[in-house]
């Protein structure tokens, strides 16, 4: 087999309808567009996506439900036993990103208590649930 030997398989490539070209062909005349209409003009064929002919649309017949908050994105958890794994005794949020427990565009963390944690950590500039906050002072850490 050679490069200048390969052709596609029989019925893999249709030749392109002629359409106008008498009545004989089957498609002479309105060439397949029916009569008058959007579809049947040049250029007009084209309807918006969810347009349903003048009835109200099903995207505005349904109830808007839901909501994204914006701060979900801006906000991040992170639980006891993930502070009681790192290195370092004092916890900032720099730390936590240094460490990948939490996104670069998060700007306000919790602290939640989940987990055990036997270090003496100090946490700095975050919040801390009230559980959190007495596991760490338990643990003889604090919050600032």
């Amino acid at each position: 087999m050679r490069l200048n030997t390969l052709s596609p398989i029989d019925g893999a490539r249709k030749e392109r309808v002629r359409v106008g070209r008498g009545i004989g062909s089957g498609l002479g005349k309105t060439c397949g567009r029916g009569h008058k209409g959007s579809f049947a003009r040049s250029g007009k064929g084209k309807i918006k996506a969810g347009f349903e002919g003048g009835q109200m649309p099903m995207q505005r017949r349904l109830p808007k439900i839901g909501f994204r908050s914006k701060m979900a994105h801006e906000s991040a958890e992170v639980l006891l036993y993930q502070l009681e794994r790192l290195d370092t005794d004092v916890i900032d949020i720099f730390v936590l990103r240094a460490a990948k427990l939490i996104t670069t565009d998060a700007k306000k963390v919790k602290v939640v208590n989940k987990g055990e944690l036997t270090k003496k950590l100090t946490i700095k500039g975050l919040l801390v649930t009230a559980g959190a906050k007495a596991a760490i002072e338990a643990a003889g850490g604090s919050v600032e």
